[in-house]
């Protein structure tokens, strides 16, 4: 039996190295192709019986010389510690789709192609997501900066979004579609007043512009409310998702850069018309976030974009991003 054994472990050797000997030479280490692609940008989140799905249009470098009131050293040391480049900060452009039942709601609409190749992806992520754009019947538009609004509209200018009603607050709508603030603004400022004109024109025509009711703050459908958080623009609005006693606050753009303004709130963007508001709006939103424990949205905050706010000392914070899971997460009650 022994040397039975020793036979039979000599023949599957021997067939074995038989077997690799007629392979082609490279055939056992070829490499496969690199696929140079990502998944589909969205991110599903439950707010008590509302559906918010986050969707990647893309991201953008911004230099970290936009930012104002930094001290040179800590901001270094905070770009540096957080990974999101420096002096080219790393920066997400995310929109938020709500899905309260009744309405289908897009928050802010991406850049389409007017920022440059590397945004514009919102609606192929809207479509991954199990959702078209026909679908959509409210349109709630955080300011009318361009990567925010610009993706309302085709490369032909024409809306994407047919059967949805497009809002913006009334101080946001009188300050960037009047001609004549635009014809006074300084020339670096002229190509903003246009892309947000020519966003918002073809909606206009069909009747589908709208301005919030009455001073641009309140319900807009059941669950879906605005907050002033006017300073980053005359009318910026932030918008609350509430259902079942939980909550999401979507922030626009009270923040540019995670890594710095959370524990130093005191940092303003060049982007900010009123920096001293900007500042105050964001200050003000951190602390009720983080009293509340709900969870936050940012349009620039790493995608999905979506966390907590912890207080890490007087006037300082902490953003925890959500962790992904296989199943829509739900909110936390405070």
């Amino acid at each position: 039996m022994h040397k039975f054994s020793r036979l039979l472990t000599a023949i599957i050797a021997s067939t074995a190295l038989s077997s690799i000997a007629l392979l082609p030479a490279n055939s056992a280490f070829a490499a496969a192709p690199m696929v140079h692609t990502q998944v589909p940008g969205y991110y599903r989140l439950m707010v008590g019986n509302i559906e918010v799905t986050a969707l990647f249009d893309g991201a953008m470098h911004l230099d970290k010389g936009l930012l104002q009131h930094a001290n040179e050293k800590t901001l270094n040391r905070a770009l540096d510690r957080m990974f999101v480049g420096n002096p080219k900060m790393h920066t997400a452009v995310n929109a938020y789709l709500i899905n309260t039942g009744k309405h289908l709601v897009l928050v802010d609409a991406g850049a389409a192609g007017l920022f440059g190749p590397t945004l514009g992806n919102l609606l192929q992520n809207m479509k991954a997501a199990g959702y078209q754009p026909e679908q959509v019947d409210r349109i709630i538009i955080t300011h009318l900066h361009a990567d925010h609004v610009g993706g309302i509209n085709d490369t032909q200018g024409k809306p994407v979004f047919p059967q949805a009603d497009v809002y913006v607050s009334k101080a946001e709508n009188d300050f960037w579609l009047s001609k004549e603030i635009a014809a006074g603004a300084p020339e670096a400022m002229q190509p903003f007043f246009k892309m947000a004109q020519d966003s918002a024109a073809p909606y206009q025509a069909t009747g589908h512009w709208k301005t919030l009711a009455g001073d641009g703050t309140g319900e807009i459908v059941p669950g879906i409310k605005a907050v002033d958080a006017s300073g980053h623009t005359p009318g910026h609005r932030v918008y609350e998702v509430e259902s079942q006693g939980q909550k999401l606050v979507i922030t626009g753009d009270l923040f540019h850069a995670h890594a710095i303004q959370f524990a130093e709130p005191g940092v303003a963007i060049k982007f900010d018309i009123d920096q001293k508001k900007a500042i105050a709006m964001r200050r003000e939103t951190l602390k009720r976030v983080a009293s509340e424990k709900s969870f936050m949205a940012g349009a620039h905050l790493p995608f999905p974009g979506i966390g907590h706010v912890i207080t890490e000392g007087k006037g300082s914070y902490r953003w925890v991003p959500v962790q992904f899971s296989p199943l829509p997460p739900a909110a936390v009650a405070p």
